[in-house]
């Protein structure tokens, strides 16, 4: 069955240096990854087992030219491309890249919300559902969080957008009030003011590992820099924020095999 408006369905990374990120997520992540095949462009495909979860590709030349910074974004289903984008900009959200159609795959729009945070609309050609967020599935999206510069903004926006709604609030000191929002009555991520304290605005996507202290060894190793954790949170998981070698922020989040760690 086709996915709700307002799910999560595809996370893409925009990178400088396509190889290296393919090499570094494949073992941190433990991701297989293959060419996509489609025609003039070199799009790779990662995968968790046989499940599809994320794009990636190096960023145009004229993007880095202009100052774009390399991220990771995600994809939102929507029932109408089109009008999702009208509806959007009327709530002070603008397009970055006009609607589109990709042969057998969809529909999309590159946009920014009121906040100028850049995220996807689409509309899939398949009816088949995507899995890319799965909250217990290792190697799926685990968590979806927004980090917004004004948060009570961005929960209006989000909301008559999409129709996510608000379950409860956590309290985090100095980082302000942590919004837990849901799809349908189901926890699919989080919001928090942007600050010093909380970090940059931008969307940031929670990966599942199996093990966290053993996913903190692989990206060290393979040249990442973790900035925060392994730190616990609700649920018994612990999460790792950091830097992929191309200066892109990640995130992690997993069970700890020894507890006693």
């Amino acid at each position: 069955m086709r996915n709700q408006h307002g799910d999560f369905i595809w996370y893409e990374l925009l990178t400088t240096k396509l190889d290296p990120a393919v090499k570094f997520y494949s073992a941190v992540l433990d991701w297989g990854v293959e060419d996509s095949g489609q025609a003039g462009m070199d799009y790779r495909l990662a995968f968790a087992e046989d499940a599809p979860i994320a794009g990636m590709m190096k960023m145009p030349e004229e993007a880095i030219s202009a100052g774009a910074l390399p991220v990771w974004v995600g994809y939102v289903a929507v029932d109408d491309v089109d009008q999702a984008v009208a509806k959007l900009q009327a709530a002070g959200g603008s397009v970055q890249m006009p609607a589109f159609d990709v042969p057998e795959v969809g529909r999309m729009a590159m946009v920014m919300d009121a906040d100028g945070i850049p995220f996807y609309v689409m509309r899939g050609a398949s009816d088949e559902a995507s899995d890319a967020f799965t909250l217990d599935k290792v190697g799926h999206c685990g968590w979806n969080e927004l980090a917004a510069k004004d948060l009570d903004g961005a929960v209006k926006f989000y909301s008559e957008q999409f129709g996510w709604t608000i379950g409860f609030e956590m309290d985090m000191g100095e980082m302000g009030a942590y919004k837990f929002f849901e799809q349908k009555g189901n926890a699919i991520g989080g919001m928090m003011q942007a600050n010093d304290a909380a970090g940059p605005a931008i969307w940031s996507f929670y990966f599942r590992v199996a093990d966290i202290d053993k996913a903190a060894a692989k990206i060290t190793a393979a040249g990442g820099k973790i900035l925060h954790g392994p730190a616990e949170v609700p649920g018994y998981d612990f999460i790792i924020n950091g830097l992929d070698p191309q200066g892109v922020l990640f995130s992690v989040v997993g069970a700890r095999e020894n507890k006693q760690s």
